[in-house]
Order: structure tokens, then sequence, then C-alpha cells
């Protein structure tokens, strides 16, 4: 009865995992056209996934407007600079469903509008218009301006001149960083031109903060007790980039430093952040821009002070490696493999043993006699892949006899690899008799000799072959004919 309500289960299973079918777009509608620059992509909801991956491109299948970005759970997107115009954009939704590979549905397109009128002004979005006490290294973001293809923007200390920079092009960007830090302690006015093909719009507003007063109370000094510098803010040793892992549901990050606190921001697409852990790890599931943030706190005679250091960082998309395929060669004699894979991850390869030592390189040189296996693992523990090498042929793998009496068996005499060792079979097989007088070729995926020459059966006897296979090696030896 378990049994029966086991497998009753398991099929139910099956049934849920099927239905999770890929959903069409509901806006805009796959054909659509005109379809405004600003719209926002939806999809119907699919229940039990995890998440789902948008790629946006202007070819079937292509990623060069958005490659696989993280939409979450959420079942729409809204580009955050828009869409080129009077463009047909394809666009690709995956699916995310737990322990499964990644589910890609079939691409949809739709047009966008011809835009034919300048874009509206922007705002500054951080920091905001007339806010104060800005710490002086703060990059400075906007909101997107809907047809927009790129923006302006001039920054100075004063209403009447821009003596920081001047109405430099940054490109379709929401984001500036200056080349180096703000005047402390002073007004910074700020202006950002959209603009298009059409033009620009005539009188974007002036907008302004103010930056901090410098605190030296986080500067390094040298402590006479110790004899040496001390250093109040944290050394930071977090990487630029980290991975996340395809088909889990999250992924915890752990930081190397020492630092008495700890946060961590993810940045949207907007250049807004959102605070998503005070502690020394952090648990990420989207693909993106992401800031970390440690800290030291200080006592001064004023009381305690935060002194911080942070950095931004890019979380990418990794996955378990796949071994597409084992090519082997022969350089001066000596055995050479490499290692084709398919995945998206950053992967390195072992031979023989699955703990290492790992290389980066897929690349193995006088490669060893008898049976090898190679390992594969995406280097931010995502997975391992192994495969055995395959093996080289010998006489002895090939056929000892064959008996062509039309009884429908042994009735031909071809190479079968085992099964064990599918992926290496010759090239081609020259029969000669022991005269050495050629007889036939055999070639892969055919029958193979019928032990006929010019149409008339050859008598038994034992006949000779030479087998080439792809990695230049060439194989001889000899088998009976019986009657």
């Amino acid at each position: 009865m378990k049994k029966r309500l086991l497998l009753i289960l398991c099929f139910l299973m099956g049934i849920y995992v099927s239905s999770q079918e890929c959903p069409r777009l509901t806006f805009p509608a796959d054909g659509s056209i005109g379809v405004p620059v600003d719209a926002t992509i939806t999809w119907p909801v699919v229940d039990g996934i995890i998440g789902y991956l948008i790629s946006l491109g202007t070819t079937p299948g292509g990623t060069e407007i958005l490659n696989q970005r993280s939409a979450g759970l959420t079942n729409s997107y809204t580009p955050e600079v828009g869409l080129p115009e009077n463009t047909q954009i394809f666009v690709t939704i995956s699916l995310f469903i737990a322990d499964q590979p990644l589910k890609v549905c079939p691409v949809e397109s739709f047009w966008t509008e011809d835009v034919t009128v300048p874009p509206l002004c922007t705002t500054l979005d951080s920091p905001a218009d007339g806010e104060t006490v800005v710490n002086a290294s703060s990059d400075i973001t906007w909101n997107y301006a809907p047809k927009a293809t790129g923006y302006r923007i001039s920054i100075g200390t004063s209403q009447d001149s821009f003596d920081i920079i001047e109405n430099f092009d940054v490109g379709n960007v929401l984001i500036f960083n200056p080349t180096g830090d703000l005047p402390i302690d002073t007004d910074i006015y700020v202006k950002i031109i959209p603009y298009n093909e059409n033009g620009e719009p005539t009188s974007c507003p002036l907008e302004m903060f103010t930056t901090g007063v410098e605190d030296t109370s986080c500067q390094a000094f040298f402590d006479p007790d110790v004899g040496e510098l001390v250093f109040p803010r944290p050394m930071l040793k977090f990487p630029d980039r980290v991975s996340i892992c395809i088909n889990q549901s999250s992924t915890l990050i752990d930081t190397p430093d020492e630092a008495d606190g700890f946060r961590w921001y993810r940045i949207h697409p907007d250049g807004s952040e959102t605070l998503i852990s005070d502690r020394a790890e952090v648990s990420l599931s989207n693909v993106g821009r992401y800031r970390y943030e440690a800290f030291n706190i200080v006592s001064q005679a004023a009381g305690d002070v935060e002194c911080s250091e942070t950095k931004q960082f890019l979380v990418v998309a990794s996955e378990r490696p796949v071994i597409s395929e084992i090519l082997i060669d022969r350089i001066d004699g000596r055995k050479q493999i490499t290692i084709q894979t398919t995945g998206q991850g950053s992967y390195e390869y072992a031979l023989n043993d699955p703990s290492g030592p790992y290389q980066l390189s897929p690349v193995f040189s006088n490669l060893p006699d008898g049976e090898n296996k190679v390992f594969v693992r995406d280097i931010n523990g995502c997975g391992r892949a192994e495969r055995n090498v395959p093996k080289e042929l010998s006489a002895d793998d090939f056929p000892r006899f064959f008996t062509p009496n039309g009884d429908g068996i042994n009735d031909y005499w071809q190479f079968v690899p085992s099964p064990d060792n599918v992926q290496t079979r010759p090239d081609y097989i020259h029969v000669f008799d022991r005269y050495g007088v050629f007889l036939a070729q055999i070639m892969p995926n055919t029958k193979g000799w019928d032990g006929t020459f010019n149409g008339q059966p050859l008598p038994s006897n034992n006949y000779w072959f030479v087998a080439m296979v792809s990695d230049n090696q060439k194989i001889q030896g000899y088998f009976v004919l019986k009657r």
C-alpha cells in the first residue's frame, strides 16, 4: 500500500512540475507594434517556481539590451533607461524551478514606437534636491526621463558657474560618479538635461544639495603604546564579484573581513538602495549590483564614532557544469585532452581525483596510461561534473570473427563501441587480404563489410584491417571470416 501511495505521489508531482508551463506576454502582446519605449513588460504568474529571468535583445534570443536579469518572483519588468525606439524587441522569459535545470521559454517580440518629440526634464534622486550633510564621495543619481536616449550633467559650486564639470555627456545611464570627492561643507548645484534625436527640453531645473564637514575622527593615527599606525576603519578583503547558484532559492555569502558591524545593500537600477542585512553574512537570490559596508566603533571624548569602509560588488549567476565533450589529441606522440563544458559559471578542472588539485585550464597533457576520469567543478560551489576519458582503442576492441552466411546473425564485420566508451570510434577502416590487396573501406554508421570483393564472396580465411581514429591513432589487426 505504501509503495502504491508513493507511486501516486510521484505521478502527481510529475503532473505539478509539468504544469509549470511557459507564460505568454500579456503586455506588450507578441507581435504588438507602437509600444511605448518606457513600457512595463508583464506576463502571467507561474505557480511553483522560485524566480524569473528576463532577457531582451534585437535578435531572437539576443541579450544585448538585457542579459538574464533576475525579476525575482515579480511577473513584470520595467527597463530602467527605456527601450530603443522603432526597434523589434525580442523577449525571453526563463523560469527557476527548484532542483531542475533553468527552463527557457519561447521567444516573443514586439515593435517599439517611433519617438518624434524630445524628452521631458528629469530630477535628482540621490542626493535629493535640498538635502544637507551629504557625503562628499557620493554618486549622483537621477530619475528616468521617458523617451530619453542620453543625459548631460553639469555640476558647480554656485548658481552661475559649473566649475566642477559642465555639460558632460554620460550616455544613457542614471548615475554619475564624479572624479574625486566633491568640496566639503559646500553648496553643490546640479543640472541634468535629457536628450534624444529630436532634441532636448528647454529649461530643466537647477537643483542643489550641501556636502558635510570632513570627519577626522576615523583617520589613521600613530599609537605610541604599540609603536605603529592604527587604522580605525576596517581593511576590506571582500571581492568585487560573487556568484549565486542557479536553481537555488538563495546563496549565503559570508564576509572575510573583521569589523564590529556590517551592512549589505541592494542597489536598484534607478540607483536607490535597500538594506538587506546587518550581519556578517547575507542571503542573495538576485543578480545585480550591491553595496557592502563594514564599520568599527571607535571611542572618542565626545562619544562613540562609527568608522566605516564601503565598496560596491557585482552578483552574477553560476551553475553546475555539464561536460559536453572530451577532445583527444596526440602531441609528439603523447596524449592530450581538452575538456569542453557548457553552463553559466566559472569552472576549474582536475584529473582522476575529485579532491584535486584543480586547475583553471581545461587542457591536460601527457595523460597517463590506463583509465582516466576528469572532474569539473564550479569555483563558486554550485556543483561538480565528472566523466571518463574515452580510452584509446586497440585491436582487441574489434570483432575477432564474423560469419557472412545469410542467416541474419553476425553477417557483417564492423566496429561496435562498448557501452562505457561510446565516444571513441574509428573514422574509417580498411580491409586487406593476406597479400595486402585492398578489399573494402568501412565507414562509421554503416552495417560494415559483408565479406565480398567485386560482388563475389571471399573464402574463409584470416583478413587484416587498419583503422584510423580522429586523434591520429592507427590500429592494425586481423579477424577471421568463417563460412
